[in-house]
């Protein structure tokens, strides 16, 4: 927290290294972030490309008030939700994601890995967004609750509902899918 506090005022100074380790720090994050929201990996990247340009375009002016992480990663939700929205105005699928394969050896275990994420990915997408949201937040993002509930600006209750009931919908996604 205080290595980003100072970041952010060496950014303000115009230090294009203090740019550059913000985006080397928290760029694994936001790609993981937007990929689970959004589905697929080349708009993920788009995503966390627009929220650096954004912030280096107002690094003159921005003023640190919470967490840095915190702060991004709620530009790149925002930027997943104009995505989603455009992509619904657009009547497009959201079921483009292509296939990553875990690191294996054998293939057929890279053939079941492969089939388990893709139905896992499918499961995810077939939640509610504020749903998918949450728990991709609290489980990939590693946000806590309250973090959450203040990104999403409903209470702490709302988003402990918001995550069961999409574990739950997950759940019988799943397990409907594997009695097929």
């Amino acid at each position: 927290m205080l290595e980003d506090k100072l970041l952010v005022i060496k950014c303000r100074r115009g230090d294009k290294d203090a740019m550059c380790r913000i985006y080397g720090k928290y760029k694994n994050y936001l790609l993981t972030l937007a990929r689970g929201l959004v589905g697929e990996q080349t708009t993920a990247e788009d995503i966390v490309h627009d929220v650096f340009v954004k912030f280096a375009i107002s690094a003159r002016q921005f003023q640190l008030t919470g967490s840095l992480k915190g702060y991004l990663a709620t530009c790149a939700c925002n930027l997943a939700r104009d995505k989603i929205r455009e992509r619904a105005r657009q009547n497009k699928a959201l079921d483009s994601a292509e296939p990553i394969f875990p690191d294996s050896e054998n293939p057929e275990q890279r053939a079941i890995d492969g089939e388990e994420l893709s139905q896992l990915r499918l499961a995810i997408r077939q939640i509610p967004y504020e749903q998918r949201e949450t728990v991709i937040l609290h489980l990939k993002g590693g946000m806590k609750f309250r973090e959450i509930a203040g990104l999403q600006g409903v209470s702490v209750g709302t988003i402990h509902g918001r995550y069961r009931y999409g574990l739950d919908k997950l759940r019988s996604l799943l397990k409907s899918e594997a009695q097929k």
